[in-house]
């Protein structure tokens, strides 16, 4: 008890606790910079010296004294100080005799304590504070280190996905629109299944089958079926993955990915975007690339070198089969080519039945419709479509999907997103005038593709509104046009500009017709120099440039004379303007009509197609128009 009063005696001494402070701090630093002691911190309200510790002990006023030798502090409890108020701290002298003798004459009990124990924890939790972040910093450094060798050793390791039965989740059965494509892939499965049944009559397994159709339509849709149907191993890579800054890993990653399907045999082998790696050699500015190119011969190799691999089956599927090494194509590498083209009508119908399985449809809406109007779209659009109907009939707070919200899809796919109307003003008119003058075109020609629908609100990258057809879809599907279909499109782009003209005079065109003069001089220059229409002469003109490294058409040449070049320009300002003024001819002969159909336009913003043909029909009749005879 001794220690516990003399304590108190030194709580109240700034300079003396400032002292404590610093011999405190420097015992518990193991490492240099590291912080002090919280007791030296401490600071009390009230101060006490030591002379007026002895005078309180002499007028009996203190209680308890907890002396410190080692921090050299007094904590002092006074008699009349509340229980929960802290004691008094003071600074001790080298020798305490005077004030020992003072609290034994006082009967004041008092005692020794030390805070060598608890500064040596505090010391001992402080240097485990900066030991075990470095020790954890270390360890991760090591495993960093190994990781890095490890990826060293196995650069040349195939980073293929294989699967012993592949489970995609998609079976042929949920790809359509496709039957083609599904008949010579299943054919494939079979053989792999069943290779009795062709090997009976002498047939050999394919080894390659190359999928090139444009984006979108369902190639790898196909690979995911095929993997899903097929009961043998299956390895799955793309064709970047090939390729890698470091020279022969490319190459070696292809030894790798055929050693593992030798030792899995039979199996297929899926190649996605194979153009990555196989373009042709050689070609290009300056020379290909070696490390593509040793990929490229090291993957020619394992097709079909000077050992076989039976019973692996190569699936690639690409979108640029015209940039593909001729080596890669023939047959005994890739037997077989099969084209994924987009869907007719009755394969987008298969594809939206598909599509629409999840999908909560209105009773009136007709997926028949849908197929009619979407000629062109390939499978991934007309999923796209029927997502983005779902998506503006959750918007809009609908329970299901109305023909409304299919109807703004098309028109968000293929146009763009709708912005708001414009205000009933010149702009408004003009707009009005432009698109009728396309519309009437449209409704009036022969050969000209019904129109669909009119409008004039603005869409999203400047479209102030649009004139609608509905695409023929035997031209689409066939890719034959007739040379009178070409001179009404042609006939029917320039209307709005003929318009514009006929209403407004020429000094109030406008430059709105941009595109439209763009298409028909694309248009007109084929007809001359590509499809051989006019009396210019049969012959095609003009190519394709085929320098597909060099960027197609970024290299131009001219395969005629200066003579012949000005009978094209000529030839193809004949064609326009004989259009035109026949445009600006059926303008003038139906002003009645243009301007009622625009103030309805004005009035409603959108015209369809039904509407518009039975407001034309109430002016004049729809006559059979024979294309002008002019030895254009």
């Amino acid at each position: 008890m001794e220690n516990l009063q003399v304590n108190q005696l030194t709580k109240h001494h700034p300079v003396k606790r400032l002292a404590l402070a610093g011999a405190l701090a420097a015992s518990l630093l193991v490492l240099p910079g590291i912080g002090n002691s919280p007791a030296s911190a401490q600071k009390n309200e009230r101060e006490l010296n030591y002379g007026e510790l002895i005078k309180k002990v002499q007028n009996d006023e203190v209680k308890r004294v907890e002396l410190d030798e080692t921090e050299q502090i007094a904590k002092v409890y006074l008699k009349n100080q509340k229980p929960d108020t802290p004691p008094l701290q003071v600074r001790l002298l080298n020798q305490n005799g005077e004030l020992i003798a003072r609290l034994r004459d006082k009967r004041v009990d008092f005692g020794e304590s030390s805070s060598t124990g608890s500064r040596a924890a505090v010391g001992l939790l402080i240097n485990l504070m900066w030991i075990l972040p470095l020790a954890a910093l270390m360890l991760l450094f090591l495993r960093r280190s190994s990781n890095a060798s490890n990826q060293a050793m196995n650069f040349g390791k195939t980073r293929a996905r294989f699967q012993m039965e592949a489970k995609t989740g998609i079976k042929f059965e949920d790809v359509a629109g496709i039957e083609e494509a599904k008949e010579e892939l299943a054919e494939v499965v079979t053989f792999l299944k069943q290779p009795e049944k062709f090997t009976a009559v002498g047939a050999r397994i394919p080894k390659g089958v190359l999928l090139v159709g444009a984006p979108g339509t369902g190639k790898t849709l196909l690979a995911k079926a095929i993997a899903g149907e097929a009961a043998v191993p299956f390895f799955s890579i793309s064709g970047s993955e090939f390729v890698e800054m470091f020279v022969g890993v490319g190459a070696s990653r292809v030894r790798d990915l055929f050693k593992k399907a030798k030792e899995n045999a039979p199996c297929i082998i899926f190649i996605d975007e194979i153009d990555a790696v196989g373009r042709q050699r050689g070609a290009g500015i300056g020379g290909g690339n070696d490390e593509r190119e040793q990929t490229l011969n090291q993957l020619l190799t394992e097709m079909d070198g000077f050992e076989g691999n039976n019973g692996i089956i190569i699936i690639a599927a690409t979108n640029r089969p015209d940039v593909l090494d001729a080596a890669l194509l023939r047959p005994g590498r890739f037997d077989r080519q099969v084209i994924v083209d987009a869907p007719d009508r009755k394969g987008r119908l298969e594809v939206l039945q598909v599509h629409a399985r999840n999908k909560k449809l209105d009773p009136t809406v007709s997926l028949e419709v849908i197929a009619r109007r979407t000629p062109g779209f390939t499978g991934a659009d007309l999923a796209n479509l029927l997502n983005e109907a779902a998506i503006l009939t959750a918007r809009r707070r609908k329970e299901a999907i109305t023909t409304l919200e299919i109807d703004d899809a098309i028109d968000r796919l293929t146009i763009g997103l709708t912005l708001n109307p414009l205000l009933d003003s010149k702009k408004k008119r003009l707009i009005a005038y432009h698109e009728i003058g396309h519309a009437l075109l449209t409704t009036l020609l022969e050969h000209s593709d019904p129109l669909n629908k009119v409008t004039i609100i603005p869409r999203s990258g400047g479209v102030g509104g649009f004139s609608q057809q509905i695409p023929n879809e035997q031209v689409i599907d066939s890719g034959l046009n007739t040379r009178a279909r070409m001179r009404d499109g042609i006939t029917m782009t320039l209307g709005g500009k003929a318009a514009e003209v006929e209403v407004f005079g020429e000094a109030e065109v406008t430059n709105g017709a941009l595109s439209d003069l763009k298409m028909v001089t694309n248009i007109a220059r084929k007809m001359v120099t590509v499809y051989g229409m006019t009396d210019v002469g049969l012959l095609a003109l003009e190519s394709q440039n085929q320098d597909v490294f060099l960027g197609r058409d970024w290299v131009t040449r001219n395969e005629y004379s200066e003579e012949v070049a000005v009978k094209i320009d000529r030839k193809v300002r004949e064609i326009a303007n004989h259009s035109y003024q026949e445009a600006r001819r059926i303008i003038r002969e139906n002003r009645d009509l243009v301007d009622r159909l625009v103030d309805l336009l004005v009035e409603q913003e959108t015209i369809e197609g039904e509407q518009f043909r039975q407001i034309v029909s109430e002016y004049t009749k729809l006559p059979e128009k024979e294309l002008a005879k002019s030895g254009v």
